[in-house]
């Protein structure tokens, strides 16, 4: 054998022992590399994983989510209830309304369920009303403890996203303050049901504001 052919023969041996580089396939997707190490592929695949818009998107949602306070959370349970209505009508009764009672520490019948809609939202959210989380039946019981427990906030203010709206025998959960000075709420026991109201400033007799 020539120098020439030992030198051919060397060359082919390498080129047969070198390892695969991965080949791009329909969409610009590469398939899985042959590294000698099933390990290093799956750890190439994990990393492009993470690194896509959707697993973004994800830890983006998922660190919105576990940042988001007590109140926007008592909302967000509050407008799933969105269209809950008394059957029949006047009754101060329905299936999804015996959940809401069912969140407090006491069952107190069948009655005026505001404060009960407001209790069980904040059950939802993981900050329970009341001094061992009871929740409460009565607006009135409810201010009475929001003023002694330091959750109380005064009428003359703005309130935030998620307050609770305290008004005359009734209360609900602020959605939003418009640019006059209104106050969007979600209500439950307004006209039968769960709705979206609105009210003037002046109609507030304070405000209650958990998480803090």
């Amino acid at each position: 054998m020539t120098i020439t052919d030992a030198i051919g023969r060397i060359q082919e041996i390498q080129a047969l022992m070198a390892p695969r580089v991965s080949t791009p396939v329909s969409g610009g997707v590469a398939v899985a590399t042959l590294t000698g190490s099933t390990g290093s592929a799956s750890a190439s695949a994990g990393a492009a994983g993470a690194a896509s818009p959707f697993a973004a998107a994800l830890r983006q949602a998922s660190s919105t989510s576990s940042a988001a306070g007590a109140g926007p959370r008592m909302v967000q349970a509050a407008q799933t209830q969105l269209g809950v209505a008394e059957q029949p009508p006047g009754s101060n009764d329905a299936p999804a309304i015996r959940s809401y009672r069912a969140a407090l520490q006491n069952d107190p019948g069948v009655g005026p369920w505001c404060a009960m809609f407001v209790s069980w939202a904040a059950q939802q959210a993981g900050t329970p009303l009341g001094d061992t989380g009871g929740g409460f039946a009565s607006v009135d019981q409810m201010w009475a403890w929001a003023q002694r427990s330091g959750h109380a906030l005064p009428a003359g203010g703005t309130p935030q996203v998620g307050d609770i709206i305290v008004l005359n025998q009734h209360t609900g959960l602020v959605t939003g303050v418009r640019p006059d000075g209104r106050i969007e709420t979600i209500e439950g026991n307004t006209s039968d049901r769960v709705a979206l109201r609105d009210h003037a400033p002046g109609e507030a007799i304070g405000y209650i504001r958990m998480g803090r």
